[in-house]
């Protein structure tokens, strides 16, 4: 069988994609061309809009000939205001044949949790090292050996929680953040630590949770407790009885409508917008039609794709809600000196990827083809099912940190140039965008989404997402998890001065 050798992705399109490296003379080609890259398939003006989907992904900055190169040294950006599009459908996806479970743990507040981890919290980087003493001595003393159905132990540290206002956007991020993760179902138990005289203080955090000596909410402040040593001590009583508390717990049938799924992209490619995003986003879908949540993210990097969602808002307020969210990071880097479109990173660049234009519109791919029934901001608890949106960063270990405060019990993350990741307490399934990715990394990669350009239908990889995805929250090791991932990533969102 004789492969194509380029991809001509919309009719409306003055690029293809090299499907692999072009020399000099093949496919049309008139210079080499990097594989996943840019060629021209008709003469583009200076000033002409370059077209990817359909949709503008820049400008060419001179005459572009048939058959070059597309790429930085030749287009740009452009000007480009986040514009706001008049509402076209907004259809619900039909409902399942029949409605799937997976295997969850069950907690008493209602929610369903995939795994079932102790985690050690704390308010301030002060109490940070000693969270990681009472984590290495629980384990040097196997301390869960005898309680098989808990995961593991998770301590949570960060950098900051004081020299920071007691009010204001820094404190109110890293609150909910916190609280957030306190309240995570893929917790069975949670000690929180502090020193004490920090600006975050736990009376803050802890507001409207219950605390009990049997129930599995704890917490302790090392000035209190008296000193190091002792909040060592008084730590591991806590996690003994924690342990013997989540240990009470099994998996047990849920519905799929308990999973909130968040969508990542990182280390993107030229691949990322037709294979491994839309497949992810055909996995979404499924989600949504069983009842569930898919958190879509990274505000930075829908940028230029906003109309698309806009576009199938579930009513004009979720529509202005996202606008009012790409409205404050135009000013937001516009304060601080920044440019949206410094977004792409080298790594995209090399992979293909030009503008944030053209990631935007790859990476929106992830959203499927649900309503957007809900915008809210950082780390903030969803009040919505089905597709939803959360402010947050494109940096990746800060946009999962606020989905998982937000409720999220399953990360997806795709990928084009390789990661290497894991986000404790929620597992984390990884999708290349490539098959030669998979190939070269395929002890951090899950599933391979680069067969798709080889006759695999987005349909069929999108099923064996979503199997892939009820698996994992049944139990199913990932391969982030297997490697011992999940230890440094957790990246609370910081904005606001440090006092």
């Amino acid at each position: 069988m004789t492969l194509k050798k380029t991809l001509h992705l919309h009719p409306h399109d003055n690029i293809a994609i090299a499907l692999q490296a072009l020399a000099k003379g093949e496919a049309d080609a008139v210079e080499p061309i990097p594989k996943s890259h840019k060629v021209a398939t008709r003469v583009i003006a200076a000033g002409e809009n370059v077209l990817r989907y359909g949709q503008i992904i820049g400008k060419a900055d001179r005459d572009i000939p048939t058959g070059t190169h597309v790429h930085d040294h030749n287009m740009s950006m452009g000007a480009h205001v986040a514009h706001f599009a008049a509402k076209t459908a907004c259809h619900q996806l039909p409902k399942p044949d029949a409605q799937r479970t997976f295997l969850g743990y069950h907690r008493d507040n209602g929610r369903v949790g995939t795994r079932n981890y102790l985690g050690i919290l704390t308010t301030v980087n002060c109490s940070g090292s000693v969270a990681r003493f009472i984590a290495d001595a629980a384990e040097e003393s196997g301390l869960l050996d005898p309680f098989t159905n808990v995961d593991g132990i998770v301590p949570i540290f960060h950098n900051t929680g004081c020299g920071m206002s007691h009010r204001g956007d820094g404190h109110d991020l890293l609150l909910r953040t916190l609280a957030g993760y306190a309240r995570h179902p893929n917790f069975g138990g949670v000690l929180i630590v502090g020193l004490g005289c920090e600006v975050l203080q736990l009376a803050d955090l802890l507001k409207g949770q219950k605390i009990t000596n049997d129930g599995n909410l704890r917490y302790m402040t090392i000035q209190q407790t008296g000193g190091t040593r002792r909040t060592i001590d008084a730590g591991l009583a806590h996690l003994a009885s924690l342990a013997e508390y989540a240990n009470a717990a099994a998996r047990e049938p849920a519905p799929v409508s308990e999973l909130v799924m968040g969508m990542q992209c990182g280390g993107s490619d030229g691949y990322s917008g037709f294979t491994a995003n839309p497949a992810l986003g055909g996995a979404s879908d499924l989600l949504v039609q069983h009842g569930g949540t898919s958190i879509l993210s990274e505000t930075s990097e829908v940028y230029g794709a906003e109309h698309l969602l806009t576009a199938r808002a579930t009513s004009p307020a979720v529509a202005e809600a996202l606008m009012d969210k790409l409205r404050w990071w135009e000013d937001y880097c516009d304060r601080h000196g920044a440019q949206m479109n410094n977004n792409p990173s080298p790594g995209n660049k090399r992979g293909g990827l030009t503008t944030i234009l053209e990631k935007s519109l790859g990476a929106v791919a992830k959203a499927g083809h649900a309503p957007l029934s809900g915008v809210f901001d950082y780390a903030a608890p969803l009040t919505a099912h089905g597709l939803v949106f959360m402010d947050s960063p494109g940096y990746d270990p800060c946009s999962v940190t606020g989905q998982i405060a937000s409720g999220a019990n399953l990360i997806a993350f795709t990928t084009g140039r390789g990661s290497v990741s894991g986000y404790k307490p929620t597992p984390c399934l990884k999708l290349s965008s490539n098959s030669e990715l998979y190939m070269r990394m395929g002890d951090d990669i899950d599933i391979n989404c680069g067969d798709i350009v080889d006759g695999t239908s987005l349909d069929d990889k999108s099923a064996e997402i979503f199997e892939a995805m009820i698996a994992t929250a049944s139990g199913a090791q990932t391969k982030s998890e297997a490697q011992g991932f999940g230890g440094v990533e957790f990246v609370p969102w910081q904005i606001g001065a440090v006092l």
